[in-house]
């Protein structure tokens, strides 16, 4: 039985897989897997024994990578199952040129549920299976620190949401870093960012931090966060890591109306902090983001 299995391209999505891709694992136990995802989402899989391979396939949505998602349909040869927990166009162009007769997109029914539940009830629909969603999944160890570590991811992938600025961050670490050293986390997004938390960090004489954006693997990514005391992070792929290894995370969402559909999955040690009507504003609608002090009242001084 040869199955091959797309990934969503980004790491929060492919967190949330996990669940469904346990099933799915289940259901096909002596399976030949293949996986095939973006350069990010297939390294959250590379020490998982029971995947046989990881292709990595990189689409820039041009019509231009047409011709490359055709060739590499058909380079992975005659498959029995296929699944993709992508929806797109390209998705659909790729599974379409693939030797197969069995073949499954993602669709996204609209129903009010988790995320992590959406897409274990595609794969149970595949499957004609009714298996619920167990544990998120990643086979890494946590890396541990000698002290304490408080860990800060503030960035995105997406430029433009609507997020903490840097001294916000800032003053959460400034205040914690008398009891947790603190690490900053991301990616080449986050390196901005990050730059400006360190400003601030070194403007009120802190020591005890480092800058990590940018500078880790997405395995070692993994690694640091699974090995972190407390976590600060919008909603994001880290926070997803985070659920992972039940890390004590504290998300300052990035936008309030999905935030329950995406929280942490099975961690009960998630404290969202939501949105305040501001007590001073004329209209008793309006609605601001969270203060640093809404995060430090969680701790006593």
């Amino acid at each position: 039985m040869k199955i091959l299995v797309e990934l969503p391209e980004l790491i929060e999505d492919t967190v949330m897989i996990t669940p469904a891709v346990q099933n799915l694992l289940k259901y096909y136990k002596d399976a030949d897997i293949t996986f095939v995802g973006s350069s990010i989402s297939t390294k959250l899989f590379v020490n998982d024994k029971k995947i046989n391979s990881l292709v990595v396939e990189e689409t820039r949505k041009s019509i231009f990578s047409l011709l490359s998602l055709f060739r590499l349909a058909k380079s992975l040869g005659e498959q029995d199952l296929v699944v993709s927990f992508k929806k797109d166009f390209y998705s659909k162009f790729f599974l379409f040129f693939i030797n197969c007769e069995k073949k499954f997109n993602f669709v996204d029914n609209m129903e009010n549920i988790h995320k992590v539940e959406k897409y274990n009830n595609f794969i149970n629909t595949v499957l004609e299976s009714d298996y619920r969603a167990g544990d998120l999944m990643l086979n890494f160890k946590p890396q541990w620190n000698k002290k304490s570590t408080f860990g800060i991811h503030a960035g995105s992938t997406y430029a433009n949401v609507k997020r903490w600025n840097a001294k916000e961050f800032a003053k959460v670490a400034i205040k914690l870093s008398s009891k947790y050293d603190v690490v900053l986390l991301g990616g080449q997004n986050e390196i901005d960012i990050c730059s400006d938390i360190e400003d601030e960090l070194k403007a009120n004489g802190i020591e005890n931090y480092t800058n990590l954006a940018g500078k880790t693997s997405v395995p070692q990514l993994v690694e640091k966060i699974a090995g972190l005391d407390l976590f600060l992070t919008i909603d994001s792929g880290p926070m997803q890591i985070a659920a992972v290894y039940r890390v004590n995370t504290i998300v300052v969402p990035t936008s309030y109306e999905k935030i329950e559909l995406i929280s942490q999955w099975r961690n009960p040690w998630e404290t969202i902090i939501y949105k305040h009507v501001d007590p001073y504003s004329e209209d008793e609608n309006e609605d601001y983001i969270p203060r640093s002090e809404d995060v430090l009242s969680l701790f006593k001084f």
